[in-house]
């Protein structure tokens, strides 16, 4: 496997690139509530990355020959867990919504997400929200260097506590001048294994948890990914540099 390192220069380009994502999530987050639509979030998103000076990393991006995604946000609510097309439907009280940015600002990538509740929901559905936002920090604690990709999988995966289905068929990736780059992280793995973590490696963590079972299957869309059951699920994302002080989240919102 080839992974790529990244140049203090381009750390610094990264970094740039985290802020816009940062800045363009904690609008959404605010926009976020009972009544608004996913176009609407979208049409938000398109209008503040471009008067940031970037462009939408998702839009027109078509691999494995699907057909070009149309949207700047992923926009996922409630049984669909990535990848769902934003669209005209109004966010209900009760509804949890996931909402996946990148951001692509001086050639260089940035890919976050968030899932939250709108208005008022259960007390189940926190509890998912919960676990895999810790799932996420976990990962990113792990994420040391010298320390091996197994480490921050294993770390991920812990945080379901038996509780929660661990979806295998996704996980994080590496990213730069591309939005998917080697390696590939499953949410899940074996402590010590794996690749070693080394100083200028760039990852998008992302845990993805279901109450349910982790059966998945896509929509005639060709995107939209649901969960077979029905089940509730929960996707949080940031984008992690290794440094050798630590893990630097490079889209972390202030």
């Amino acid at each position: 496997m080839s992974v790529e390192l990244k140049s203090a220069r381009e750390l610094d380009a990264m970094r740039a690139a985290g802020r816009v994502n940062a800045e363009v999530r904690a609008l959404l987050m605010d926009a976020v509530r009972p009544g608004v639509t996913g176009l609407e979030l979208d049409r938000l998103a398109k209008d503040a990355i471009a008067e940031r000076g970037g462009e939408p990393t998702f839009v027109g991006y078509a691999p494995f020959g699907k057909p070009p995604y149309p949207g700047a946000i992923c926009y996922s609510v409630n049984e669909e867990l990535v990848h769902g097309i934003p669209n005209d439907r109004a966010l209900q009280d009760g509804d949890i919504v996931s909402v996946d940015l990148g951001v692509t600002y001086g050639g260089w990538v940035s890919d976050a997400a968030f899932t939250m509740a709108v208005g008022e929901t259960s007390a189940e559905a926190r509890a998912l929200l919960e676990a895999t936002r810790d799932a996420l920090w976990a990962g990113i604690e792990a994420a040391q260097a010298g320390c091996r990709l197994g480490d921050v999988s294993a770390a991920i995966g812990a945080k379901a506590q038996g509780r929660y289905g661990i979806i295998k068929g996704y996980g994080g990736h590496g990213v730069g001048r591309q939005m998917h780059m080697e390696p590939h992280v499953p949410n899940f793995g074996a402590a010590g294994k794996g690749l070693k973590l080394m100083p200028g490696l760039v990852l998008a963590l992302e845990p993805m948890f279901c109450l349910g079972d982790p059966a998945t299957e896509e929509t005639d869309d060709e995107w939209t990914v649901v969960m077979s059951d029905g089940s509730l699920s929960a996707h949080f994302e940031e984008t992690v540099a290794i440094t050798e002080h630590g893990p630097e989240v490079l889209t972390r919102i202030s």
